[in-house]
């Protein structure tokens, strides 16, 4: 399903260039639960965010689904984004002036839902959260482990054929933790392809096997 050939990702400094990720070269299958680890600084959000389409200053090639990535302008990169992924942020990324109802439905704005079947959609996913109590508050009105949750109730929403999650249990006590990891396990073993950044021990265990990362270089996978 994903498959990169030599990624590279650099910062110009002058005459001189500061890579964030060197030669990365991998292919992820469908239906895989891939996890990424390494320390602070190695290049795994960048990783993640290139996979995402969400950063496109990049080298290399990155085929999705057969589709070149690398020869799509942004729009059609934004297009395909929309299409195939769910995106758990480490810093929540929601909407500061949307309650967490609009929130959750924006993922669905994006797909040919009668406004109805989003309601529908939402009011489920509220109750599989519970979070029904809390569908008109607005994100500062929460908690920063409430507000995870909300981010990843609506990467998943939309029932992304990929998921990609950066630290997604990072803000959340350890019951809470281990429900979410317990969600990603249902979807990815209903087909859902997911690939987390991490440094839990703990939670790279749900994934099939772990690429390692250090100083922007795949050092090796397990």
């Amino acid at each position: 399903m994903i498959r990169l050939n030599n990624i590279e990702k650099f910062y110009q400094q002058g005459v001189s260039k500061t890579f964030v990720l060197r030669r990365i070269s991998l292919e992820i299958k469908e239906g895989e639960f891939v996890t990424i680890m390494g320390p602070s600084g190695s290049g795994k959000s960048t990783l993640l965010s290139i996979l995402g389409m969400l950063d496109g200053a990049w080298t290399g090639e990155y085929w999705l689904d057969n589709q070149p990535v690398h020869k799509m302008n942004p729009r059609q990169r934004a297009d395909i984004n929309k299409q195939y992924v769910g995106f758990v942020f480490q810093s929540y990324h929601l909407i500061d002036n949307l309650t967490v109802a609009e929130n959750l439905d924006m993922p669905l704005s994006y797909r040919d839902k009668k406004r109805s079947e989003r309601a529908a959609v939402v009011a489920d996913t509220l109750d599989r959260f519970h979070m029904v109590g809390k569908k008109d508050l607005f994100p500062n009105q929460l908690s920063g482990g409430q507000q995870q949750l909300v981010a990843v109730a609506r990467a998943v929403i939309a029932a992304p054929k990929i998921l990609l999650a950066d630290e997604p249990t990072g803000n959340l006590h350890s019951k809470q933790g281990q429900e979410i990891m317990e969600l990603f396990k249902k979807l990815n073993d209903e087909g859902t392809t997911i690939v987390q950044v991490t440094h839990s021990e703990r939670n790279a265990e749900y994934g099939h096997r772990t690429i390692f990362l250090e100083d922007g270089w795949m050092v090796n996978a397990a």
